[in-house]
């Protein structure tokens, strides 16, 4: 049996909400091993002068707990 972890994770990216989500998986592993899933709950943009100059994304991600 696996035993599985989620950790939400809040990042953000200049360029697109994948981005940020990938900016999240990146950041997360290099503590975190054995990362399995990533589940995007929820995204935003912060908008300057009618543009959007950052997108965010709220994850949460799942790991394998080792034993």
């Amino acid at each position: 049996m696996s035993v599985l972890k989620v950790i939400e994770v809040l990042a953000n990216s200049s360029k697109s909400w994948e981005d940020a989500a990938r900016n999240a998986v990146k950041h997360a592993s290099k503590s975190v091993k054995g990362i399995k899933s990533v589940f995007v709950d929820s995204q935003s943009a912060v908008v300057e002068d009618g543009e959007i100059v950052s997108y965010r994304v709220n994850v949460k991600i799942t790991f394998e707990v080792k034993d």
